[in-house]
This record gives C-alpha cells, structure tokens and sequence, in this order.
C-alpha cells in the first residue's frame, strides 16, 4: 500500500514537472508571438538564462491543470482562472522585485490594475487560456504519463530535471549579483568574480530585456 502511494506520488511529481516544463516553452513561443503581433518584431523573451523558458507561465500551467482537476465547466474555469491567474502574475512581479529589484510587466496604464502588478485586461486574457486549456491542453496532459513509462523517459526527465534545476539556480544567484552591482556593492569571494566575468549587465540586459529596474 505504502509503495503504490509512494509510486502515485512520484508519477504526480513527474506530471507536474512536465507540464510546468510545456507551460514554460508555450509562454516564451506566446511572448514571441504577441511582441510581433503588436509591436511588428521579432522579439525573443526568457526567464531563465538558458533555454526557451518563461517560469510564470510553467507555475500558470500547473496551477490551471490543478483548478481544472476539479473544475470542468468552462464558466467556472473562466472565471477561477481569471482570479487565478492575477494572484499569480502579481506574486510574481511583487518577489521579481523583493529578490531582484526589477520587474518584468508595468500594467500601471491600464484600466483597473493592482500596483501595476496585474489589470483586469490581463485577467481576462487568463481566463480565456483557462478555457482554451480545458478543452485542449488538459485532455494531453492527461496522457503525458506515457513519457517516463519506459527507461528512456525516466532518464529523459532526469535529465531535463536537472538542467532545469541548474538553469534556476544560476540564473537566481546571476540576478541577484547583478541587483549587488547596481549598488556598488563589489564581489565578495570567488563565486562573485565568477558572475561577474559570465554574466555581465551586457549578458543579463540581453536575455532579460523587458525588466525594469526599480532600484
């Protein structure tokens, strides 16, 4: 009995991560996207230093299929996502500036929004994904456990776990080093030098070229 939940758990974990992972390559493609569609360029926007990823929308990829678990009637969904998808879009604004001092989206213009943080046009744009992915996304995921159910899927997430686990880490201490330079604060050991000399505000400006610093 212990095994078979300890085995429920584990595919759950993997599930999990392999849909934050969708989640994350989908909203650097939508970001792609929506730069060209309104501003007629081609603009290319992570959130972590390497690969094609956009973590808020791989934590709004989870969230939804959990909301949608339980929720399957397309107007509850619209509007659980909606609500949903403003708390996480503001907490994610509001520790981008704790931790790093920037932020990534200013929605201060806009009708109804929450400290810039989040607006009810934003809002609305997260539940209608939310309905999109209740009709389409989450019967795939649904079926995503055929991925690690041979040896090769198992060492496939292994794998992407780990480089994503990297990517996190050394794109958080990058960040943050760079948050210390803004205010002159010089390196203090060998790590320091290390982000430094790698990933100087030319590097960090580049990959992360829709922040505002704030501080």
């Amino acid at each position: 009995m212990e095994k078979t939940k300890g085995k429920t758990f584990a595919n759950l974990c993997m599930k999990l991560f392999w849909i934050f992972l969708i989640g994350s390559v989908f909203g650097y493609v939508a970001e792609m996207l929506y730069s060209l569609v309104y501003t007629r360029t081609l603009v290319f926007r992570q959130g972590l230093l390497y690969g094609p990823f956009v973590q808020v929308y791989g934590f709004g990829a989870i969230a939804y299929y959990l909301l949608v678990s339980r929720i399957r009637e397309p107007k509850q969904v619209f509007f659980a996502g909606m609500l949903m998808g403003g708390i996480l879009e503001y907490l994610c604004s509001f520790f981008q500036e704790i931790f790093f001092g920037t932020i990534s989206w200013d929605y201060s213009n806009l009708f109804l929004n929450i400290n810039g943080r989040t607006c009810l046009l934003y809002c609305l744009y997260w539940g209608i994904i939310g309905v999109v992915y209740l009709k389409i996304f989450f019967p795939l995921f649904e079926k995503i456990d055929i991925i690690w159910e041979h040896k090769k899927g198992k060492w496939l997430t292994g794998i992407l776990f780990v480089f994503l686990l990297f990517d996190v880490i050394i794109s958080c201490m990058a960040a943050t080093r760079q948050d210390e330079r803004r205010k002159h604060i010089p390196p203090k050991n060998t790590v320091d030098v290390f982000l430094d000399e790698t990933y100087p505000d030319e590097f960090m400006d580049r990959i992360y070229n829709n922040k505002i610093n704030i501080r």
